[in-house]
């Protein structure tokens, strides 16, 4: 029998998408075939601490099957390869083969974890250090989409520093470019954390307020009366495209509650669209994956318009929702790949990308 694959799980994070996160991690160990992988857990909680082993386990007490974690607690103390820290990791790298950050926005999904495993030579799943910091950032993430051809609504930014020093002149700025309803976020965050639907000034002032708590830098989006489409993508270089589906949100629109609380929201797998409207969507998917050098996994947003039927992009998430039930994982089910068997191709998707990387040298000797 081939030795199992070690894989160090890392959740929670400095974020305001842990409890997401949490959630997301407990889906994916409870799916890692326990006969081709050793799974060793590592919580990173609220502060930014790491607490690894069975220190991570309470974090996801009521989430997994208890047997599950009264397993992967005897394996990490009689093991303990995953010894408690308060910065970062004192991990014994070498008994670990590849690293899952299930991690969502700030401080995981942006490029600072993947900065650390890229200088520790570990493989891990995911994009790398340039596509996951493009994907969180969403003002950077349009001015690539621009670039690359790529059909989106209207936007503008503004720093919280402006905000805080004279929000009525910002105000006046966003009035100028925009009508009301608009779209006020966080520049880098994601599962819908922050996010507002302005319909008046007032309302305006107080979701700049909101976004400004989350990030420095936030942006605003003109009102789009469409529908939501996504598609899944899972590839290195030559990533595929699932079939996409279509998002009906219980709410005005498809904010944190609709997603992760009042589970009222419905996935039509596939969309209602005709073929060649959904081969559209998932090319644009596949090009925008490309143009920010994504790899591993991706969801790609969309909006159909309802006034024309015009596509356009709304954003890529680097890291999506990634329990069975979420959008991604159902879009792969419907196109033929089973969650655990996503897993494992993630992270066969990993050791290649890391094998891909070490044929570039990292020296020069001059002659």
């Amino acid at each position: 029998m081939d030795q199992k694959i070690r894989v160090a799980v890392l959740f929670g994070g400095k974020s305001g998408e842990h409890a997401v996160s949490l959630q997301s991690a407990a889906s994916v160990i409870q799916a890692m075939d326990p006969e081709k992988m050793d799974v060793f857990p590592v919580l990173i909680n609220p502060e930014g601490k790491w607490q690894p082993g069975e220190y991570a386990l309470p974090a996801l007490e009521g989430k997994m099957e208890p047997k599950l974690l009264e397993e992967l607690g005897k394996r990490s103390t009689a093991r303990d390869p995953l010894p408690v820290t308060t910065s970062l990791p004192v991990l014994k790298w070498e008994e670990i083969d590849v690293v899952f950050p299930v991690l969502h926005g700030t401080f995981g999904e942006d490029g600072t974890i993947q900065g650390m495993l890229e200088i520790a030579d570990i493989p891990y799943v995911g994009a790398g250090v340039l596509a996951s910091a493009v994907g969180m950032d969403k003002v950077m993430m349009k001015k690539i989409f621009a670039q690359e051809g790529l059909p989106q609504g209207d936007f503008t930014f503004c720093l919280r520093r402006a905000i805080e020093q004279d929000i009525d002149t910002v105000i006046s700025g966003i009035e100028a470019e925009f009508a009301y309803p608009c779209f006020v976020k966080p520049a880098n965050l994601g599962s819908s954390v922050g996010i507002s639907k302005a319909k008046n000034r007032e309302e305006l002032k107080g979701a700049l307020q909101l976004a400004a708590r989350y990030d420095r830098k936030v942006i605003v989006e003109e009102f789009i009366d469409a529908r939501e489409v996504e598609v899944a993508v899972l590839g290195n270089e030559e990533p595929v495209a699932s079939v996409p589906g279509e998002i009906v949100s219980s709410n005005d629109f498809y904010d944190y509650r609709a997603k992760y609380i009042d589970g009222k929201s419905e996935m039509r797998i596939p969309a209602d669209l005709p073929e060649p409207v959904l081969e559209e969507i998932s090319g644009l998917a596949l090009k925008a994956y490309q143009g920010i050098d994504c790899s591993g996994l991706a969801r790609v947003d969309f909006f159909i318009r309802k006034s024309d039927g015009k596509i356009l992009i709304n954003e890529i998430n680097t890291m999506p929702g990634f329990t069975p039930f979420s959008m991604y994982a159902n879009l792969w089910k419907h196109s033929g790949i089973s969650y655990p068997e996503l897993i494992s191709r993630l992270i066969d998707l990993a050791l290649e990308r890391h094998g891909e990387k070490k044929k570039s040298i990292t020296t020069f000797d001059v002659e």
